[in-house]
C-alpha cells in the first residue's frame, strides 16, 4: 500500500435537495443572513420543483465519490472518502463527527470547484474553519484549483470534439462554440484572487476555455456567462448565453456547440439554464444547441483527483500551471493569499 501522512479525504461539495420537501429548507441555509422571505425562495427554486424537487448533484457526488475510491485502490492508496456538503445532508458537520468518530485526524479536502473566487474557493475555507472549531483534533488541508489541469482540459476537449461531430458537415460553417460558466456580480469578480492578482475568476474561465478549444483544435469560440440572479440593476458578468445566441441567430447562426467549462458535473444550473432555457430559446430561434458533456463522472476525473492527492503529499510541481494564478492550496481554512476574495 501507497501511504500518505494524511488518513481521510473529505469531498466538500455545495450540496442539493432531494425531494420536494428539502426545496425551501434547503434554499433557506443557501441564502442565510439575506433575510429572503419563504415566497420568494418558492420563486428561486421553481427550476428544482421541475425536476421533482431533486438536485443531481448529491447522487452525482455519491458517484463521484465510488469513482475516486477505485482510482485510489487502483493505485495502492489506502484513504477513505467521505462526502460532505454544505447547504444539505451529509451537512459537511455531519461528516466530521464520522471522521472523527472513525478516528481519523489529518483530512484532505477536495472542493467541486476548479476556481477562485468567494464562492468557488474562499467559502469552502470557511466551511474548513468550521469544522475546525466543532472539531479541535482534526486538521484539513485543502488541495488546489484544477481549472488548468491537463486531465480536465483533455476531457473537456475530448467531448468538445464529440459534440462537434454531431452538427452536420453542410451547417458547420454556420456553427458557433461556446464556453459557458456561471456567472457572478462583477464587483464578486474584481475581489476574486489576492492582492496583485485580482479579477481571478473570469482570468481562470477564459483562461480554462482557450486550453480546452486549442486542445480540442478550435480556433475561433465566445465566452459567455448563465445562471445570474439578484436584483436586475446589479452587474454581473456577461453576456448572457441566452441573449448571445440570439444575437448569433440574428447573424446567421444555425448551430451553437455549447461547453459548460464552468462545471464539472450536470448539476441543476446545466440540466435547467442550459439544457431547458437555453434549448427552448434556441427551438424558438432555429438554433439547434449541442451541448458538450461535463468531465466530473469520469474516470479521468478521479484520476485527476488522485493525481491532486500524490501531488499535494509529495510535493511535487504543479502540473498544468498556465499563465494565469493557480491558488486554494490551503491548511485549516487560512486564504491562500494575501487579500484574498475578500467578501462582499
Amino acid at each position: 500500500m501507497v501511504s500518505t501522512r494524511y488518513d481521510a479525504l473529505l469531498l466538500l461539495s455545495f450540496g442539493g435537495p432531494e425531494g420536494v420537501d428539502d426545496v425551501i429548507p434547503f434554499l433557506r441555509n443557501v441564502t442565510a443572513g439575506r433575510g429572503i422571505p419563504d415566497e420568494r425562495l418558492k420563486v428561486v427554486g421553481e427550476h428544482y420543483y421541475h425536476f421533482d424537487g431533486v438536485s443531481p448533484l448529491n447522487a452525482q457526488n455519491r458517484e463521484l465519490v465510488t469513482l475516486i475510491e477505485a482510482e485510489l485502490a487502483h493505485r495502492g492508496i489506502d484513504l477513505p472518502v467521505y462526502l460532505g456538503n454544505r447547504n444539505w445532508h451529509p451537512f459537511a458537520a455531519e461528516t466530521a463527527d464520522r471522521i472523527a468518530d472513525d478516528g481519523h485526524r489529518r483530512v484532505l479536502v477536495f472542493a467541486t470547484s476548479a476556481w477562485g473566487g468567494y464562492s468557488g474557493c474562499l467559502q469552502y475555507n470557511e466551511d474548513i474553519r468550521g469544522l475546525i472549531d466543532q472539531h479541535p483534533e482534526l486538521s484539513f488541508s485543502k488541495l488546489r484549483q484544477f481549472y488548468s489541469h491537463p486531465k480536465f482540459i483533455a476531457e473537456f476537449a475530448d467531448s468538445l470534439q464529440r459534440a462537434w461531430e454531431e452538427v452536420p458537415v453542410q451547417r458547420r460553417e454556420s456553427t458557433r462554440v461556446l464556453f459557458t460558466a456561471h456567472s457572478i456580480p462583477t464587483s464578486a469578480d474584481a475581489k476574486s484572487g489576492g492582492d496583485g492578482d485580482k479579477h481571478l475568476y473570469s482570468r481562470q474561465v477564459a483562461e480554462a476555455a482557450r486550453l480546452v478549444a486549442e486542445k480540442a483544435g478550435v480556433e475561433d469560440y465566445d465566452l459567455v456567462y448563465q445562471s445570474r440572479s439578484g436584483a436586475p440593476h446589479v452587474p454581473w458578468l456577461e453576456p448572457d448565453v441566452v441573449d448571445h445566441t440570439t444575437a448569433l441567430a440574428e447573424r446567421g447562426v444555425t448551430d451553437v456547440v455549447v461547453c459548460p467549462v464552468g462545471f464539472i458535473t450536470d448539476h441543476i444550473e446545466v440540466l435547467w439554464d442550459l439544457d431547458t432555457d437555453l434549448v427552448t430559446a434556441a427551438d424558438e430561434l432555429g438554433v439547434q444547441v449541442h451541448r458538450v458533456a461535463t468531465p466530473g463522472l469520469t474516470e479521468r476525473f478521479a484520476d485527476m483527483v488522485v493525481d491532486l492527492i500524490i501531488e499535494h503529499t509529495t510535493n511535487a510541481p504543479l502540473v498544468g500551471q498556465s499563465s494565469v494564478s493557480v491558488q486554494g492550496c490551503t491548511d485549516n481554512g487560512l486564504p491562500c493569499a494575501d487579500g484574498c476574495c475578500s467578501r462582499l
